[in-house]
């Protein structure tokens, strides 16, 4: 079962994050900018979850 890559910050929504961006997921795969994920101290607002780095894909 493959990650979903989602596409757009899940705060800031502006934020364009394809594939081969760096971005920050949970395990939920909630999707965060890097900028915001450290904005949130790399915490899930959604689950409490970790946030971290998210494997990009080529």
């Amino acid at each position: 079962m493959a990650l979903e890559m989602r596409e757009r910050c899940e705060r800031c929504v502006t934020a364009a994050l394809p594939p081969d961006a760096p971005a920050r997921i949970c395990s939920y795969e909630c999707t965060f900018c890097v900028p915001c994920g450290e904005a949130m101290r790399d915490v899930c607002p959604n689950c409490g979850g970790e946030l971290v780095p998210r494997p990009r894909r080529t």
